[in-house]
């Protein structure tokens, strides 16, 4: 009874292995998966991208480090790679194989409710469909930018995001529809959908969230401008300590749009920062607050 857990983590873990290295065979960049669905995060020496992290985040790779670091960029179709002794470890802890759609010129619908999948059928036309553990993935052929959110129990994975592997599913892919395009587009990209907005106590009672204030949220911004511009080392963990403490006062009430991130982001770029790392340091301040 003491070794029956390991066994069983080895035989998933082979399992994993088969089906990544079948996948990666087919061209499909794959990477392993938590059990939570979020991907392994970077190690030691890739924290906060201290590794330099990749250049060019539009493609699937990974940095000189032998581990799957660095989120859906570690997705790979390479079996000496997928095989390796660095990564037996972590396919040890995983839970499934994961992979990159806009690494194979795919978008995935994914729906993650009854409602979500009701809406799709009536909305969207017919495409590949697989079936998840709450609702369907809807697979269409082209790319788009990844959007969470974009309505009620709807994201879209495709560039720089990951999906999990549940099977080839059915149907017959069509072409990545105007509508599921737009969908990105309708309303603005923010941190939190926007029926989240004014749950955050109104100071002082009475009136509305501050955070809907203009001249609070662009004095915000600004400080976190200039903390970046003022920076003179470390520059790195000044940019991830700064986004933290901007999504902390302002990512809970969907005020915070694509423009004030592209200051942000902006602003850490003048310092030297590449997108990548820009992106990544957003992401990890994301899931430090869970959202």
């Amino acid at each position: 009874m003491t070794h029956a857990t390991p066994v069983r983590r080895d035989v998933l873990a082979g399992r994993l292995v088969d089906v990544a290295l079948r996948l990666a065979a087919s061209g499909l960049p794959v990477l392993p998966l938590p059990a939570d669905k979020r991907p392994f995060g970077n190690c030691a020496d890739c924290t906060m991208n201290a590794c330099g992290g990749r250049p060019n985040m539009k493609t699937p790779g990974r940095c000189l480090c032998p581990r799957p670091c660095h989120g859906w960029a570690a997705a790979t179709t390479d079996p000496a790679v997928l095989s390796s002794t660095p990564w037996a470890a972590v396919w040890r802890r995983a839970g499934a194989v994961a992979y990159h759609p806009g690494g194979v010129g795919v978008t995935v619908v994914d729906l993650d409710d009854a409602d979500a999948v009701a809406w799709a059928r009536a909305t969207l036309p017919p495409t590949l469909t697989v079936n998840t553990t709450r609702g369907e993935h809807w697979l269409y052929s082209g790319v788009m930018r990844s959007v969470n959110h974009v309505r009620a129990g709807v994201d879209i994975k495709s560039l720089m995001s990951y999906a999990r592997w549940l099977g080839p599913g059915t149907g017959t892919m069509a072409p990545l529809p105007p509508d599921v395009r737009a969908l990105a587009e309708k309303k603005p990209s923010t941190v939190r959908p926007a029926a989240s907005t004014v749950t955050v106590p109104a100071p002082g009672g009475g009136g509305q969230c501050r955070h809907r204030s203009p001249a609070y949220l662009e004095r915000g911004i600004a400080m976190a401008e200039q903390r970046i511009t003022d920076a003179t080392s470390a520059v790195h963990n000044t940019v991830y300590a700064t986004f933290l403490a901007v999504l902390s006062a302002h990512g809970r009430c969907g005020c915070l749009t694509e423009v004030h991130i592209e200051r942000l982001f902006a602003a850490a770029q003048a310092k030297g920062e590449s997108p990548r790392h820009c992106t990544v340091a957003w992401s990890n301040a994301l899931a430090a607050l869970g959202m």
